[in-house]
């Protein structure tokens, strides 16, 4: 159950050093749909420094445009290639960087919670998570991206929408275990 919400603008993104993937949603009430997704191309860049330079300025514009209220971004995958863990961290603390500027909050997810929030499948692939949101967000054929970095973000801003929906437990707990804990006196103590 998705709770009610006025309006709000989630900007999702996908940290790349080649592409970086960007995608818009518009929340309004419990209902999602696309303002926009597509890619900052960055392969032609052949200095990393002017690389960074370009996340922060496409960033910081797509922040000015569509003035989003909060930001959801793919955590870096933690693989064996450390230069690449490295340049992925930096494209990401840029783009967190432009947010931060705007006072935009962030919130960081794995690549796996994003896929199994879409897909019920941590291990999908970017084709499925495109699938998904295509069939979810009612996307037209001629919207999809070839480049699936775009579709990649707009499922970090997805994801992002659904954990808005998670229902609170009385008590503030965040668990029912942690609700047995806060609240004794509303549980009953027989074994089943």
């Amino acid at each position: 159950m998705i709770k009610s919400v006025k309006e709000k603008i989630i900007l999702g993104v996908d940290p790349g050093t080649n592409y970086m993937g960007y995608g818009l949603l518009k929340v309004e009430g419990t209902k999602a749909s696309l303002i926009c997704m597509g890619v900052i191309d960055l392969h032609k860049e052949s200095d990393p420094y002017l690389k960074l330079g370009h996340i922060f300025e496409r960033i910081w514009g797509i922040i000015e445009s569509y003035l989003p209220d909060e930001m959801a971004i793919e955590s870096p995958f933690f693989g064996k290639n450390v230069q690449s863990m490295l340049k992925l961290g930096r494209a990401q603390g840029v783009a967190i960087a432009a947010a931060v500027h705007h006072g935009v909050p962030i919130t960081e997810y794995a690549p796996l919670k994003i896929k199994m929030a879409l897909t019920g499948n941590g291990a999908a692939a970017k084709e499925q998570v495109a699938s998904m949101l295509q069939r979810i967000l009612k996307i037209p054929e001629e919207d999809m991206q070839k480049q699936l970095d775009a579709t990649d973000a707009l499922a970090a801003a997805y994801c992002h929408y659904l954990q808005m929906g998670r229902p609170t437990v009385e008590g503030g707990a965040k668990s029912w275990s942690d609700f047995i804990k806060k609240n004794p006196t509303k549980v009953s103590k027989r074994k089943v």
